[in-house]
């Protein structure tokens, strides 16, 4: 009974730290005014028919704050690459001098900015998801075994305090990414 009871508490707080580190990834690939690689790291190349990550097919860089440069290691790419960009949609206009693919970064208007933060609190909502749903599953688990009204009702608050203290890191990383993306 004890190794269920473990087996239950331990899942749950690693699909709430799953459910942070995807808020994590997903607000990596939110721009905040600086070029970086990340920020292409979405797109998906068609890779002599199967879709491939960019980062397989190319070196990634940014020369300066404003440019990201993509050079690939076939020149025969490099079409598949613009294609790449302009069906991720994330809003960039690749440019290539027959050598790499080249995109301006262009600096964030004020609405612009508006709708980075909405998208960033969109990701943080559905971490925000994912954790009660680990704490749902977590409380229906614990109702399916034979153990006391005592026992259960302490481990569902423990289940609780975890989920608020995950709520809470999901909050702080939105307000920080919400911070920097405001800021000119």
């Amino acid at each position: 009974m004890e190794d269920e009871i473990d087996f239950i508490m331990d899942s749950t707080r690693e699909a709430m730290s799953d459910a942070l580190k995807h808020l994590e990834k997903e607000l990596a690939n939110i721009r905040a005014g600086k070029a970086s690689p990340s920020m292409v790291g979405s797109v998906m190349v068609d890779y002599y028919g199967s879709p491939t990550p960019l980062s397989q097919v190319a070196n990634v860089n940014t020369p300066d704050g404003m440019t990201i440069s993509i050079q690939p290691w076939e020149k025969s790419m490099i079409p598949a690459i613009e294609r790449g960009i302009h069906l991720a949609n994330i809003g960039f206009n690749p440019m290539n001098n027959g050598e790499s693919v080249i995109i301006s970064v262009p600096p964030l208007t004020e609405e612009r900015r508006r709708d980075l933060a909405k998208q960033a609190k969109a990701a943080s909502e559905e971490a925000k998801i994912g954790v009660r749903n680990d704490r749902k599953n977590a409380n229906n688990d614990l109702k399916g075994l034979e153990i006391s009204e005592d026992l259960k009702k302490g481990l569902e608050d423990d289940i609780q305090e975890m989920t608020d203290t995950h709520i809470k890191k999901i909050d702080e990383m939105f307000a920080a990414k919400e911070k920097e993306i405001m800021t000119v």
